[in-house]
């Protein structure tokens, strides 16, 4: 029964850093890029990149 409990507890010395490393991470939160073009052009989303603006 105590080796039971020293491997349980040296288990959750071992793992509670990893999942604290894992926490900070942020793995579940997407990051948004925010992109602006200059006057006069638009963003093709196509490609990323931006265009002249030709308006008819």
């Amino acid at each position: 029964m105590k080796t039971l409990k020293t491997l349980l507890a040296t288990a959750a010395l071992l793992t509670a850093p990893g999942l604290a490393h894992a926490e900070g991470c942020n793995w579940t939160k997407h990051e948004q890029v925010t992109m602006s073009c200059a006057p006069g052009t638009t963003l093709d989303a196509d490609t990323g990149t931006c265009v002249a603006d030709v308006t008819g």
